[in-house]
């Protein structure tokens, strides 16, 4: 049976995905694709790209930015009105995804990244 192919937008400097199990580059298929429990949690939503992923044009990557910019993260989805407790929650957060998101594990996204027609075209 094949899967059905969905279309996801990434930087164009953005390093390919590597091989499940091997280190993660920050290539960003994954969190592009859905987000992990904790960016669910962020994102209030199951599919689609993660609201807490971030691309850093200095690096040439993605990062997670409940690991990377907790603060920045919990500051644009928190209410103005909890705003004190933002370094408290966003100290939480980053504690939960470097747990949540198996930081230094390796790639675990069996997903296969191809350049759309138009990408292949162009080249």
């Amino acid at each position: 049976m094949k899967l059905p192919q969905r279309i996801i937008h990434i930087q164009s400097q953005a390093p390919p995905k590597p091989p499940v199990g091997s280190t993660c580059n920050g290539c960003g298929v994954c969190c592009l694709a859905e987000p992990c429990p904790v960016g669910m949690l962020i994102s209030l939503k199951r599919t689609g790209a993660c609201h807490a992923l971030i691309w850093s044009a200095p690096d040439v990557r993605y990062l997670c930015g409940a690991v990377y910019a907790p603060e920045q993260v919990v500051r644009e989805r928190m209410p103005g009105r909890l705003s004190t407790f933002t370094p408290l929650v966003a100290k939480a957060l980053r504690r939960l995804a470097l747990r949540w998101i198996a930081v230094g594990e390796g790639c675990d996204s069996d997903l296969n990244a191809m350049a759309s027609s138009d990408e292949l075209s162009a080249n």
